[in-house]
């Protein structure tokens, strides 16, 4: 790796033209997703799919994640709620084990994974409205994904901004 000044610095160049084509792909799954929609509220009828049908207590099916990559830059990742570290298989303590003990009913957990937001509009929904949710879903991570971008981006510019400062600095006659 060169010096900061001779090109050796890795300057995220083609950071902007790939953020163009994600935005272009991000309008795609919005369109899509409330063209389905729609077709789903003209098929059930606008009675039936629209905010009556809303559960009285929500929980979110995905979370935003942030977390730190290389060089400070900040890179978000949507990841599904209710979605854990897998367990490690095998026993916990080094030892032997004891096969038949005291017997414990298990404890339902009040933690369940979210239901399917669908389920709030019946049991058969028409297919549009799982295409909706789909193209919706792909719209997060799409968003998510240009967030990192943009981030990318910024730090870029910052960089390069900072380049430029440092050789105005060391060039002869510049006072």
């Amino acid at each position: 790796m060169g010096t900061p000044l001779d090109g050796g610095s890795r300057v995220p160049i083609g950071c902007p033209a790939k953020l163009r084509r994600v935005t272009r792909k991000k309008v795609a799954p919005d369109l899509k997703g409330w063209l389905s929609l729609a077709k789903a509220r003209y098929a059930m009828g606008a009675k039936s799919v629209g905010p009556l049908q809303y559960a009285s207590h929500m929980e979110p099916q995905v979370c935003l994640h942030a977390s730190e990559a290389q060089e400070g830059l900040q890179k978000f990742k949507v990841v599904r709620a209710g979605v854990h570290a897998p367990e490690e298989v095998g026993p916990r303590e080094a030892g032997l084990r004891r096969r038949k003990g005291p017997t414990k009913t298990p404890e339902p957990e009040s933690s369940e994974a979210p239901q399917d937001p669908l389920n709030w509009f019946g049991i058969l929904v028409p297919h549009s409205l799982r295409q909706a949710q789909a193209s919706f879903r792909d719209g997060l991570q799409l968003a998510a994904d240009i967030a990192s971008l943009q981030n990318r981006i910024d730090w870029g510019r910052s960089q390069l901004r900072g380049l430029q400062e440092k050789l105005k600095q060391l060039e002869p006659g510049a006072a």
